[in-house]
């Protein structure tokens, strides 16, 4: 499953969190390793869910870019 991850800049690095999976968040000095640690979290937040029998929910949130006049 795809799911969409949000990265915002912070005054240490960066935090990112999945809209779709409540709870599922890191941080990080940067992006790259922003990037890698949210892989890893939402790995580890979807075996918890999977041993708790919690059922993964699906995917739902989209994000694009829009351009402000």
């Amino acid at each position: 499953m795809r799911y969409v991850v949000i990265f915002e800049k912070t005054a240490t690095g960066y935090s990112a969190y999945v809209p779709d999976l409540p709870g599922c968040v890191t941080t990080g000095p940067n992006l790259p390793d922003t990037e890698a640690l949210i892989k890893d979290a939402i790995s580890f937040h979807l075996d918890g869910m999977r041993e708790d029998g919690i059922p993964i929910p699906p995917p739902t949130t989209a994000a694009s870019y829009i351009t402000a006049a």
